[in-house]
């Protein structure tokens, strides 16, 4: 009878996370959580700073979201219980991450099925077929029949390299000041930290882990390409370079912040170095090259020219997002 009583325990303790998470995606679902950010404006710190905590932990469901709170999954994440429950929006299947923590609900956020990664990123062999292709493509632009491509790159560098070194300077010095801030108000760089999280939990890089490290580094290459190289950095440099240098000087401030020493361990900042200095020299490299389309128009020897350049700059862009995708998906798996 006594063991009885005690396995039955056991069994209604296993079940109160999921009973709890049940009842908050409904308190969800029905907006219950439903911050909207703007009311921080012109509240006392203490009070905008908890709205918008809470906006970035509660962020509202998509419209038509069904969710299946009959087969939850219940698992143990550090000081946190996360419970997932399947879940439907429209066609995207997906599922809802609620979690737990000190028994109060801390957070409630919908994934959708691998993450916002095309499948195909995710097939196992595509990972070792990427990396070895990788390096087959820098040995060939090193040594061989690519090698006038890297020779006009470094040519452009060694060109303009006052503006080269410059921009490199000026970025970094950005994401410097940004790490320095972080000192004056962790709390700040904490949140910043968050929402960058809460970004890369919608990826997808989850299921790319599943995939070791060789897949892992093709998803983060993938990402950091369209995303950060060429939609975020190359396409604005086309409008005459300025909104590129732009865009890269804000997120290196907020990079900055959320990278610091203040707010991580020193010795993962020190490990995760070598990733800021290839990972961001890309983006500088990039940043540099549409400059130079700037300073090809404004001398008068035409687009066309400065858009060389700035593809020569994409060339050398494209080599660190490579070895900075490799090593970073070594060190996360570490």
């Amino acid at each position: 009878m006594a063991f009885a009583l005690a396995w039955l325990g056991l069994l209604a303790l296993a079940l109160a996370p999921a009973d709890r998470a049940a009842q908050a995606v409904r308190d969800w679902l029905s907006g219950k959580y439903a911050v909207n950010p703007m009311e921080a404006v012109g509240r006392p710190p203490e009070e905008a700073f908890k709205l918008l905590e809470k906006s970035l932990a509660f962020p509202p469901p998509p419209p038509g979201l069904e969710v299946n709170l009959k087969e939850p999954a219940v698992e143990q994440r550090g000081p946190e219980t996360w419970v997932r429950f399947p879940a439907v929006a429209g066609e995207q299947s997906g599922e809802v991450v609620v979690r737990l923590r000190d028994g109060s609900v801390a957070g409630i956020a919908w994934r959708p099925e691998g993450g916002l990664l095309p499948g195909w990123l995710l097939w196992p062999w595509v990972g070792p077929a990427f990396v070895l292709l990788g390096f087959l493509l820098l040995f060939s632009l090193v040594k061989g029949q690519l090698r006038p491509y890297w020779r006009d790159a470094l040519r452009l560098v060694a060109e303009r390299r006052r503006l080269f070194w410059a921009t490199q300077a000026g970025l970094f010095i950005a994401f410097f000041l940004g790490a320095m801030a972080a000192y004056a108000d962790p709390r700040v760089a904490r949140l910043l930290q968050e929402l960058l999280g809460a970004g890369i939990g919608q990826i997808g890089l989850e299921r790319a882990v599943q995939n070791g490290p060789l897949g892992l580094a093709t998803v983060i290459f993938y990402w950091n390409f369209t995303r950060g190289l060429v939609l975020t950095t190359a396409l604005p440099g086309l409008f005459f370079g300025v909104p590129a240098l732009l865009i890269n000087l804000a997120r290196y401030y907020i990079l900055g912040m959320a990278l610091s020493p203040a707010v991580i361990p020193p010795e993962r900042f020190l490990l995760h170095l070598p990733v800021i200095f290839l990972e961001l020299g890309a983006y500088n490299t990039a940043t540099f090259g549409a400059l130079a389309l700037l300073g090809d128009l404004l001398a008068g020897r035409g687009y066309r020219q400065g858009l060389k350049a700035l593809g020569r700059s994409l060339v050398l862009a494209t080599v660190l997002l490579f070895l900075a995708a490799v090593y970073e998906a070594f060190e996360v798996l570490a």
